[in-house]
C-alpha cells in the first residue's frame, strides 16, 4: 500500500498512545498529517466529514476482547471502511510525577482496558487504590502534568512515560506479557484492496427479528460454505432492550467465492448488513480452505447448474 504523502490521518489521541504507534506502522504516515482526537466517535466523525483522509482506532485486544466504542461507532451513521489492520504489542508501565512513590499512591488514573489489564498487578502491589478513568493511558499521562490532577499516578506505555518525562514507578505491569491490541485503519468506502489468499472481511449484522434459531441462521451462512469467524460479538444496537447487531471478522476475503456466497445468504437473512471491508490480516496467516469450498469448487457447482437448464 502506497500512501501519498498529502494523506492526512486522526487517531484516538493524544501523541504517545498505542493507536498513534499503530499509524505509524502505516507506510508513509511518519511523514503525513497527523491528528490526534479526544474519542473514537470524533476520528470516526472527521473521516466522514472528509476533514482526514482516515483514521486508526483499536477494535479489539487480546485480553478483553473487542473495543466497544469502535464497534458502536462504526457500525452506524455513514458508511465507513477498514483499509487495513495493525497488531501492537501492549507494556504497560505505572508512571508518576518526580517525588511519588509506590507506597503512596492512591488514586490511579488510565483507560479502562488498561486498567482491566493491570488490575491483579495494582491489587498485589497498591494498598486501597482508586480508579480514575480516562479517554486514553497517554490522556492520563498528560493529565498528572496538570497543577490540580487528581490522582497520583497513570498506568500508560512506556513510550509517552519517556516523553513526558514522568518517573517509572514499576515497569512491564500487565497481567498478560503477551498482550496484543488490534488496530484497523479506517476511511471513506473505495475500492476494495485486492485478495492476498490471508485476508480478513468484517461484517456488522443486525438481527432483524429475535426468534429461537435466528443466531444459529447467520451462523449457518458461514458454517455451510466453510468460512471461519475469528471474531463474533452481540452488540445493543440502543433502539430498545433486547435490540442487538453482530460485529463479526471472517476469514478471507469478499472476492473469495465461499466469503460472497455467505454474504448473499446473509443479505437475504438480514438486508441492512453492512460490509465494513475485506483487508490483509496483519499476522499474514492464511486459512485452511477445504476442496469443496474453494473457488474451484464454487466454480464447477455453477458450471454444472447452468448445464441443467435448457437454453445455457
Amino acid at each position: 500500500m502506497t500512501v501519498d504523502p498529502r494523506t492526512s490521518y486522526t487517531y484516538l489521541g493524544p501523541e504517545g498512545t498505542f493507536t498513534e504507534a499503530a499509524l505509524l506502522q502505516v507506510p508513509g504516515a511518519e511523514g503525513a498529517r497527523r491528528v490526534p482526537a479526544s474519542s473514537v466517535r470524533t476520528a470516526l466523525d472527521a473521516v466522514r466529514r472528509g476533514d482526514v483522509d482516515a483514521a486508526m482506532v483499536p477494535i479489539e485486544n487480546s485480553v478483553e476482547g473487542g473495543v466497544s466504542a469502535t464497534l458502536d461507532a462504526i457500525a452506524v451513521g455513514e458508511p465507513l471502511r477498514i483499509q487495513r489492520e495493525e497488531l501492537v504489542p501492549i507494556t504497560f508501565v505505572l508512571a508518576a510525577r518526580d517525588g511519588m512513590t509506590l507506597g503512596a499512591v492512591r488514586r490511579i488514573s488510565t483507560h479502562g482496558h488498561a486498567w482491566a489489564q493491570c488490575r491483579n498487578w495494582v491489587d498485589g502491589a497498591v494498598r486501597d487504590v482508586e480508579y480514575v478513568p480516562a479517554s486514553s493511558t497517554a490522556a492520563a499521562a498528560v493529565g498528572l502534568l496538570e497543577d490540580d490532577a487528581a490522582f497520583d499516578a497513570a498506568i500508560c506505555s512506556p513510550l509517552v512515560a519517556g516523553r513526558l518525562g514522568l518517573t517509572v514507578l514499576a515497569a512491564d505491569i500487565g497481567d498478560v506479557t503477551d498482550a496484543v491490541t488490534r488496530f484497523v485503519l479506517v476511511g471513506r468506502p473505495t475500492a476494495v484492496p485486492p485478495r492476498t489468499g490471508a485476508d480478513k472481511t468484517t461484517l456488522v449484522i443486525p438481527l432483524p427479528e429475535d426468534h429461537p434459531g435466528a443466531l444459529m441462521q447467520i451462523l449457518d451462512q458461514f458454517a455451510a460454505r466453510g468460512v471461519n469467524l475469528s471474531r463474533i460479538e452481540s452488540r445493543p444496537t440502543g433502539a430498545f432492550l433486547g435490540d442487538y447487531f453482530f460485529s463479526v471478522d471472517a476469514d478471507g476475503h469478499i472476492e473469495d467465492a465461499r466469503v460472497a456466497d455467505a454474504l448473499k445468504g446473509l443479505h437475504r437473512i438480514s438486508p441492512g448488513l453492512r460490509f465494513l471491508g475485506s483487508y490483509p490480516r496483519a499476522d499474514r496467516r492464511a486459512p485452511a480452505i477445504e476442496r469443496h469450498t474453494s473457488d474451484e469448487a464454487f466454480g464447477a457447482a455453477d458450471t454444472w447448474l447452468q448445464g441443467l437448464i435448457p437454453g445455457h
